[in-house]
């Protein structure tokens, strides 16, 4: 909504500065940064005032002592992202438009199911393919508006294809399918890297600093060209609500820090995961998400592995699936896990951001 300040510079010169990305992008992160901080205490107490939260069977013993700390902190997530968005970005545009709405019905998808945990007689919450079959639902809506109304109209069933200059792939009509997968991929993704204190959050956060700067670029004409990158009328807009999600998120971790007082819960991890797959789907970068969200990749094959090697082999491949439990039962200590996956994060971040040069 400040944006619209901006008309009104007649009037009062300094409004101007409404108009610039980069001072929207600030106020967004650090809005949504002071939303979480200051609503987080009070949402942690609401939390714990519901059921206890119980820890899943299938995890290392020592998680056990976590039993009754609170999950659904998606929740305050959510609504700082939500609330800086709509403060600080420009509302009419459609990038901005479908991020919110994507990122709203993986929240959705995401509380219903941790609601339904919390109760007595749906302990599992939601089931398997009603909760796929929801994701598949949202994200064939999500590839048919691509599709039909693409970012770039010359590229608009075209993949690219990082650290390459000319190659760009024709999807044709397999793009939607593809969009399927990025999608849904992303969301489940960073469901299954939610194990830890702190790092599913802090990873997303590594991971979503490389997509702000890339739609920043695709939405600057002469950048864009420059960098040939594939231009994207309009994705700067995507920055803004990145940043807002970036500044929850931070907020968020100050309290799911080890030791967590609060989890984000499928309400969380499905909502950034949603997040992260639509800015690379807007922004005409899905193939990066390989690389930047690495180590997300990494904990999704570690279980697809464990599971197909067990039914095939009857063996498994590591000790525990996904990844940081397996680094658990061979002794590493969780804070070290952790930090350890964030510098990965580091590491494929910036390789992702060299893809610009080396084209």
């Amino acid at each position: 909504m400040l944006y619209y300040l901006a008309h009104l510079k007649p009037l009062f010169s300094p409004f101007n500065i409404f108009q610039y990305i980069t001072f929207r992008a600030a106020g967004a992160f650090l809005t949504s940064l002071l939303i979480s901080l200051f609503m987080g205490p009070s949402i942690i107490r609401w939390l714990r005032s519901k059921k206890p939260q119980k820890i899943r069977q299938d995890t290392p013993a020592q998680h056990q002592s976590k039993a009754g700390t609170p999950a659904m902190g998606g929740i305050m997530i959510y609504v700082a992202f939500a609330l800086s968005m709509l403060l600080w970005s420009r509302l009419q545009d459609r990038w901005v438009l479908l991020f919110g709405f994507t990122c709203t019905a993986f929240f959705l998808i995401g509380f219903f199911d941790d609601y339904l945990k919390a109760k007595e007689k749906r302990k599992d919450g939601l089931s398997a393919p009603v909760k796929m079959g929801a994701q598949m639902l949202l994200g064939l809506g999500v590839a048919m508006y691509l599709y039909l109304d693409p970012p770039n109209a010359a590229y608009a069933t075209h993949i690219s294809i990082p650290f390459s200059k000319e190659w760009a792939p024709n999807l044709g009509f397999f793009f939607i399918p593809f969009v399927l997968l990025v999608l849904i991929g992303a969301a489940n993704a960073v469901n299954l890297a939610d194990g830890l204190d702190g790092l599913a959050c802090g990873t997303w956060i590594i991971s979503a600093l490389p997509y702000i700067a890339f739609a920043y670029l695709a939405g600057h004409a002469r950048f864009s060209e420059y960098l040939r990158i594939i231009p994207v009328a309009g994705a700067g807009e995507l920055t803004v609500a990145l940043a807002a999600v970036v500044g929850a998120c931070l907020g968020f971790l100050w309290f799911n820090a080890h030791p967590a007082e609060v989890f984000m819960g499928d309400t969380g991890s499905l909502f950034l995961g949603g997040a992260l797959g639509i800015a690379a789907l807007s922004t005409k970068q899905e193939l990066l998400l390989v690389i930047v969200g690495g180590v997300f990749v990494a904990e999704a094959l570690s279980v697809l592995l464990q599971v197909y090697s067990f039914r095939i082999h009857k063996k498994r491949i590591f000790k525990m699936a996904p990844l940081h439990h397996h680094f658990e039962m061979i002794g590493w200590p969780e804070s070290k896990i952790t930090i350890r996956f964030w510098i990965v994060a580091v590491i494929l971040a910036l390789i992702a951001l060299s893809s610009l040069k080396l084209r």
